[in-house]
Order: C-alpha cells, then structure tokens, then sequence
C-alpha cells in the first residue's frame, strides 16, 4: 500500500492513512524479515508524505500540531502537565463516543497524579569522573523524560561518574527530533536534531567524546539513523550526524562496554523486563539488559509476549487510544503473571503506559542502586 502510493506519486487516501496511522511503528517486523527491508525508513518516509499530500480533519490537525510543539519543549510539556493535573479528575466524565473525546481522556489518564520537581540535570553542566578518568561521554538530557522522571538521568549520572566516566550535557543539546520524525513532520524533526549535532560535535572537535549516552531508547534509535536522516542534506551536516550516529550507545550497552559489576548483596527481588520495541527491534538490543539486571543481582523474567509493543509507541497512544488501551492491558496482564515485585524497561514512554499497579522502573535505576546509588522508589507513580 505504501510502495504503491509512493511510487505512483498520488496523494494519499484515506485508507491508507487509516492503516498507516495504526501501525506502531514497533519495528518487529524488522527483526522478523528475512529480507532485511528497512521499514522504518519506509513508513516514516510514508509519514511525511502523508503530511504532505493530505489534509486531516481539522481536530487531528489541531492536536498533532499541539503534540508537536509542546512535547519537544520541556517549559511548555511541564506546563501542559501542570494544566492536565487539574482536569485529570474530570476525565471519566468526558463522553468516549468520538475519537477527539477519546484522545483528550487519553492524554488525561496519561498525565502523571504528581509532577515532579525540575531537576538540574537538563541544564548544561560537566560533571566529573570520581577518581581517575576513565571515559568521557555526552549525555542526551532529552525533553519528555526530563520533565516525566528527571531522576533517570540523575541515576545514570550517579553510576557513570563513580565508574570513572565524565559526563558532559551539553549546552544546546535538548529534543532529538524522534517524536516529530515519527509523526511525519521530517522538517521539524531534522531542525531538533541539528541542535543536538551541532551540540555534540562541539565536543567532539573540543576534548573528544567516547561515547554519546542515550538512556531513552526510543531516542536512541532515532540518534543511530541521523547519517541516514541527513544524508541528503548540504555539508557539512551528512559527516557531522554520521560522527554522532557512530558514537551514539544506549546506557546498557555502554555499562556492558565498561565492565559493569555490582557493589551491593543481591535484594532479592523479581524484575519483569519489558523490552521496549525501539531498543530490542530498533536497535536489535536484547540480552544486555537481562544481563546488566541477572549481574547486579536481580531475578529476571520476561512475559510470553516479549516482542510485542505495550501499546506506547511515541504518541500511538493518544492518537489511537483504543488500540493501545488492548496493547497495554494484554502486557500488563502477562507481567502480572509473573508476580514479579517491580517492571524494569529502558524507556520512559514504556514506563509511563505501564504505571498504575506494578511499580514500574528504568533499567538505569536498578543498576546505579546495586553499584552504590539511592534505593530507588519503588513505589513512585509516573
């Protein structure tokens, strides 16, 4: 359907922007093709030629462009936040018999009970190895977990500099672009991303970098695609964001990179590891999270359904709440169980659609606990 509307040069349909939107962009048939297509190039070039040649009913129009522009910007996501906390109460009164009334009770249920304090750690800043230096990484602050759950990267932090790791967030290094790369609008998304490259590559020219840290997966799979994102910009943008590409690692991967060991007696708890779908079929990461957890002393099980999508996907799920309602409900019944005492997953979208019941995690937490850092609170609602 999409070979067909691209190669013919015809605007969309409606039906197939019907299909198109309800694809999760999960990527699993990636990991499942023998012929090793690469579909997220496909449909996110489907996407933007969507946004290009078709024109959505202006209720869709409305929200994406709100969803475009707030989520990226941690002032203005904060104060939506902050705004949806007090309608939140409200949201089961809200009618469900139309599509723009399911999406705003969705954007509701997802919003957190309590927001978080800002932290400090989105704000540039260099924060040194503990003891001799071993490696010098960048870190991408990021824009909704910042606000979601700052301390994510307070964690990751915490762990790397007492591993000997100097970590740079720098100045100008916000959005990466995927939120808005994924929603079609290739434009906005290259804009993101060429302050986070231009950020990085500063350092990299300066006192060099080992490594790019991305402890969001779903960002990470868009940071290892910008040599293909820019490969057809002008120079000097195509090297530049093929240098940040090949640098860029997700924490687990880096952790593993480094010789990750524990410090503290094994807690005894059972951890569920969901494995997000940009890190297991975007980024083909599977085992080294199980591994980092199993190390650190951690029982590790995983549902039957562990190549499936909890129905997050970016958002999938506000734009089709219904379909991520059954997404998240089959995968938390699975977890469930399990009866594992916490849900450990390496990305915040994950986290936030599976909160609620079982304390949910990142993977980055538990590690930096078990090797000298805070108990994490087990209990705290995203």
């Amino acid at each position: 359907m999409m070979k067909d509307m691209l190669e013919s040069g015809r605007p969309a349909t409606a039906e197939v922007v019907l299909h198109v939107d309800r694809c999760l962009s999960c990527l699993s048939c990636m990991t499942t093709c023998p012929s090793g297509v690469n579909y997220m190039h496909l449909v996110d070039h489907a996407r933007a030629y969507i946004e290009q040649t078709y024109q959505r009913p202006w209720h869709d129009r409305a929200l994406r462009a709100v969803l475009a522009r707030v989520l990226p910007s941690r002032s203005l996501f904060r104060g939506a936040l902050m705004a949806a906390r007090v309608a939140r109460p409200f949201a089961r009164l809200l009618p469900a018999n139309t599509l723009p009334m399911r999406r705003l009770r969705a954007m509701l249920d997802l919003a957190p009970a309590r927001l978080p304090p800002a932290g400090t750690t989105a704000l540039p800043h260099v924060y040194p190895a503990e003891g001799a230096r071993r490696y010098r990484v960048a870190l991408l602050a990021g824009c909704a977990q910042t606000v979601l759950a700052p301390r994510i990267n307070e964690a990751t932090i915490r762990l790397l500099t007492r591993l000997g790791v100097e970590v740079v967030v720098a100045d100008g290094a916000g959005c990466c672009g995927a939120l808005t790369q994924h929603m079609g609008r290739h434009e906005a998304a290259l804009a993101s991303a060429r302050g986070v490259i231009e950020a990085w590559y500063r350092e990299v020219s300066g006192e060099g970098l080992d490594a790019i840290i991305i402890n969001t997966s779903g960002c990470g799979t868009t940071v290892k695609d910008y040599g293909f994102m820019f490969r057809c910009e002008k120079a000097p943008w195509p090297a530049r964001a093929q240098a940040v590409a090949d640098l860029a690692a997700d924490i687990t991967t880096f952790l593993e990179r480094i010789d990750y060991a524990p410090t503290r007696e094994a807690p005894g708890l059972r951890v569920a590891y969901h494995a997000a779908c940009s890190l297991q079929h975007g980024q083909q990461i599977k085992d080294t999270p199980k591994v980092l957890l199993r190390r650190a002393g951690f029982e590790v099980v995983e549902p039957r359904d562990a190549h499936l999508c909890c129905g997050s996907a970016g958002t999938y799920n506000i734009l089709q709440p219904v379909i991520a309602e059954q997404l998240r409900d089959r995968k938390l019944a699975t977890i469930a169980a399990l009866e594992p005492d916490v849900i450990a997953a390496g990305n915040i979208g994950c986290l936030t659609q599976l909160a609620g019941g079982i304390p949910v995690i990142h993977t980055v937490e538990l590690l930096d606990w078990m090797a000298g850092g805070p108990e994490p609170a087990l209990k705290v609602e995203l």
